[in-house]
């Protein structure tokens, strides 16, 4: 009896698990999750589960599940998994174990704190962002303007449409509704010309408000790849005795992928989509086709991998002015979509930039719309759960104001000095940023508001300078600061190069006696000169070298003057000079300051001049 019982459970969870699983692979996810928990746990199991979450946006239930998954079967995170579970963390703000996946998947160094700390210093906008009242709200988003106040969006509010298998809420309808500063009132459905049990949405328009793109997706499923998929079509309708009709489905449409998100040039003559037709770079991309004078299309063209990425590159906006504002899942930022912009530049854009943390969240932030004369954007996000439209006004970041820039050159010929080392200090002293100047010796900081600073620029043979400021209120936003080295050799008479092009600190002779190492008192004398010279310059480093005449053994001779050298480091360290600025090197006579190169050829004196030390400023 136990054992027919245990074969008619075991039979019953699979054909449970069968069904589920086909609800998962018809994108029933919600529907799917219901079904997944209540079933005995497995590799299977808790990969489906967590995936239906991540569709559903539920990130945290997502990154428990892939936790769970990864704990118990270690190897069942293959790639896509794994960017899934890192996109899940960055969901719920768990920055650091998110950076781990997402380094092993891009397999390069992830900091996503470090990445949100540098954007909020460089993108160029920050946004004031507020929800828009909209009375009757259910799941709403892409806004649009007709004209004037005249706004349009998508909202599964029509309780009475079929519900959607993948979130359980009811099909998207385009609604229109007047629009004063953060409110929307009188919202009226569109007719039933354009409204169906379909899925409508993303609808903008052209000529006054009399011609309009809009999304629907197709009543029937196609199978690709096994699954069946009810794929989205772009339409075309216009404005007729005020009635909407005409409804068309553009020529470039195809049942077997998506075409959506549509979005006009200011001219007319360019519709903007995303798409997941083959030959993209990924899930779906950004592409732009040619509306003909007599309405005919060109042929759809990819933006490109400067734009589209291998994931989501979705959402579309082409301002008045030709920036491309669009959401992508595919480029570091701050968790599920983000909002992007790029320029266009000589007839291609530029790199996209995040619009940063004050208007991206951790979950999709898309669908941006922007009046670049007024600043006044809109855009949605599921922030908050649903989706809900909001707007933001835009203001210059103030933050990439602040900055130090300037140029290193030399205090006395004014010749910029490429190569130096700049750096960036804090009010303790600690070195923040630091760069080396290329060619035309410029650097440039990005630095905050209400700090202390110091610049400082080094270069070996230079005194160091030192430049303080600050951003306070008694100091400046931007702060140009051309940082002027004086070389040794212009700032001591004593200090030149030497026949090698050495820089030398040029003392009265050391000398030694035969054969002896020790530091006479006229010798002590002499070094008390380089004590002050270098208690002068704090960043200054000196090589001793020291030097022995040819007569005796050359080994002998190499011992001895290294013997010297040490003996007059000691020397100097004894009078208070750092060790660590000090290096001492003998040469025994391999380094003849005449021509006694052999013994029995010189007089004493002469010998004696090769008998010597010197001192070679290092930097």
């Amino acid at each position: 009896m136990i054992a027919l019982l245990a074969g008619t459970y075991s039979t019953a969870q699979n054909l449970s698990l069968k069904k589920t699983d086909q609800l998962f692979k018809n994108q029933a996810y919600t529907e799917a999750i219901v079904n997944y928990k209540n079933l005995e746990t497995s590799e299977e199991v808790l990969q489906k589960l967590g995936d239906s979450y991540y569709y559903t946006n539920d990130f945290e239930n997502a990154a428990n599940t892939y936790t769970k998954l990864k704990d118990n079967f270690s190897s069942s995170l293959d790639k896509d998994r794994m960017y899934r579970y890192a996109h899940s963390l960055l969901g719920i703000k768990d920055y650091q174990a998110a950076d781990v996946y997402l380094k092993t998947y891009y397999g390069k160094d992830w900091n996503t704190e470090e990445f949100l700390f540098e954007l909020e210093r460089t993108t160029p906008h920050v946004f004031e962002v507020v929800p828009i009242i909209n009375k009757g709200s259910k799941s709403d988003f892409g806004l649009s303007f007709i004209d004037g106040k005249n706004v349009a969006f998508a909202s599964s509010r029509n309780m009475e449409r079929p519900v959607f298998s993948w979130n359980g809420i009811p099909y998207l309808d385009i609604y229109e509704g007047q629009l004063n500063d953060t409110a929307l009132s009188k919202v009226t459905p569109f007719s039933e010309e354009i409204n169906t049990d379909l899925h409508e949405s993303n609808a903008v328009f052209t000529n006054n408000g009399t011609v309009m793109y809009f999304n629907r997706n197709t009543e029937k499923r196609v199978k690709i790849d096994g699954d069946r998929v009810s794929n989205i079509q772009l339409y075309r309708a216009e404005k007729v005795d005020n009635k909407w009709t005409n409804v068309a489905l553009l020529p470039f449409n195809n049942e077997l992928y998506s075409v959506e998100h549509p979005s006009i040039s200011k001219d007319g003559k360019t519709l903007y989509f995303s798409s997941n037709r083959s030959g993209g770079y990924g899930e779906f991309d950004i592409y732009k086709i040619a509306i003909n004078e007599d309405g005919s299309y060109g042929e759809p063209i990819n933006l490109g991998n400067s734009i589209n990425t291998a994931y989501r590159d979705q959402f579309p906006y082409i301002s008045d002015i030709n920036t491309l504002y669009y959401a992508t899942n595919g480029k570091q930022g701050l968790g599920g979509l983000d909002i992007h912009r790029a320029n266009l530049v000589n007839g291609e854009f530029d790199t996209p930039i995040n619009l940063g943390s004050s208007i991206n969240s951790s979950k999709d932030d898309y669908a941006f719309v922007i009046d670049e004369a007024t600043n006044e954007s809109y855009f949605s996000s599921n922030r908050d759960g649903l989706d809900q439209l909001y707007t933001g006004k835009r203001e210059e970041n103030i933050l990439t104001k602040y900055q130090v820039v300037g140029v290193v050159q030399d205090s006395i010929s004014r010749k910029t000095l490429p190569g130096s080392l700049v750096s960036l200090l804090d009010e303790r002293g600690v070195v923040i940023d630091d760069m080396i100047t290329g060619n035309d010796a410029s650097y440039l900081f990005k630095i905050e508001p209400n700090k202390k600073y110091t610049v400082r620029a080094t270069r070996k043979l230079y005194i160091p300078e030192n430049v303080d400021f600050s951003t306070d209120k008694n100091g400046k936003v931007s702060h140009d600061i051309f940082l002027t080295l004086l070389s040794y050799q212009d700032a001591e008479e004593t200090i030149n190069a030497d026949r090698k092009g050495e820089v030398q600190v040029e003392l009265e002779q050391i000398y030694f006696d035969f054969d002896q190492a020790i530091i006479k008192p006229k010798a002590a004398a002499t070094l008390d000169d380089l004590v002050a010279i270098m208690n002068k310059y704090p960043e200054m480093h000196v090589e001793v070298s020291a030097h022995t005449d040819v007569r005796g053994p050359s080994e002998y001779n190499l011992t001895l003057s290294n013997q010297r050298a040490a003996s007059t480091m000691k020397y100097l360290i004894s009078q208070g000079i750092d060790e660590n600025r000090l290096r001492s090197i003998g040469y025994g006579e391999m380094q003849p300051l005449n021509e006694c190169v052999k013994e029995g050829i010189c007089i004493d004196e002469e010998y004696e001049i090769n008998r010597r030390c010197e001192f070679k400023v290092m930097q």
